[in-house]
């Protein structure tokens, strides 16, 4: 099953309605980078409010996905982040320092149009 992403004005918006399989955050991952190289999206906000419980290698996917769409020029910026899923990631080593993060999607979307002076 794919995540939809869909595109407004020159962002994208990701909302997470399932817990993720190992496949279907590769193919999220692709679909992601590939989306941000055909729209020219100069930002992302990815809301992981459904989401309570990522693994080690959701994890890991989820810190390539920021630090590769980081690198195509979109800045980034996640919502929803549960207490399980902050606690797994830095358990796990996965530094988020750089990432812009807010409670929900709607103010993830005003962060994001402030840092690119929208």
């Amino acid at each position: 099953m794919r995540i939809p992403i869909l595109k407004l004005h020159d962002c994208l918006l990701i909302s997470i309605q399932w817990e993720l399989d190992d496949q279907t955050a590769l193919q999220f991952q692709e679909d992601l980078l590939h989306k941000i190289h055909e729209t020219s999206a100069r930002g992302v906000v990815i809301d992981f409010t459904s989401i309570d419980f990522i693994d080690s290698f959701i994890a890991k996917v989820l810190g390539d996905v920021i630090s590769m769409s980081k690198l195509m020029g979109a800045k980034v910026v996640i919502t929803g982040i549960q207490p399980a899923v902050a606690i797994t990631l830095i358990e796990l080593g996965i530094r988020l320092e750089e990432v812009m993060t807010a409670l929900d999607l709607e103010k993830g979307l005003e962060k994001l149009q402030r840092e690119l002076g929208d």
